[in-house]
């Protein structure tokens, strides 16, 4: 009699642990096809809009009207200087650089802010056109640069910025940036 119910009681728990064993077989494959499908799956992030419609990130690549906004801001930033915002001006570039560039940017802002340190030399910079090209992670402005020495404008000439960009998960980075000097082949003369 105990043989029987040792034998019955044994085999309740050896169909526990197997249902066990079977609802633990389904979990891992469950999670499995989740993390999978995590891994595949296209980031994306949903702005504020601050302009006419919301804009969206994701991993895929840079969505244009992100990018021109982005480089709006970054050329207003880059461009528009004065002895006094110095600091601030170089420490937002760098703060939106790419590692990889970061150090040969420092270094070329460093050269700005030695020379224009101690001056009553200002700049701004008014856009006329922005093109970018999110392909190429690549934007161009043009426009106006005024240069002010004290109060008095010395120079307003018309120039061109390119600003390359680097694109990583769904952040982007400022690679670099400079004046595009036109040449008579390039102007088609």
């Amino acid at each position: 009699m105990e043989l029987a119910i040792s034998h019955t009681t044994a085999q309740k728990y050896l169909r526990q642990r197997n249902l066990f064993g079977l609802a633990l077989a389904v979990c891992v494959v469950l999670l499995v096809v989740l993390l999978s499908v995590a891994m595949t799956r296209d980031r994306e992030i949903v702005l504020q809009p601050v302009a006419t419609r919301p804009l969206t990130l994701n991993s895929s690549g840079v969505d244009r009207d992100y990018l021109e906004m982005v480089t709006r801001d970054t050329a207003l930033l880059a461009l528009n200087r004065s002895p006094e915002t110095l600091t601030y001006w170089m420490e937002n570039l760098l703060r939106i650089s790419d590692p990889a560039s970061r150090g040969d940017l420092k270094r070329e802002l460093m050269k700005v802010v030695q020379e224009q340190s101690g001056t009553q030399i200002s700049q701004f910079f008014t856009i006329d056109t922005l093109s970018v090209d999110p392909a190429n992670l690549t934007s161009e402005v043009t426009g106006i640069l005024h240069t002010v020495a004290g109060s008095k404008e010395v120079n307003a000439a018309p120039k061109r910025f390119r600003f390359i960009w680097s694109y990583s998960g769904v952040s982007l980075k400022l690679r670099g940036f400079g004046i595009v000097e036109k040449t008579d082949k390039a102007e088609g003369k």
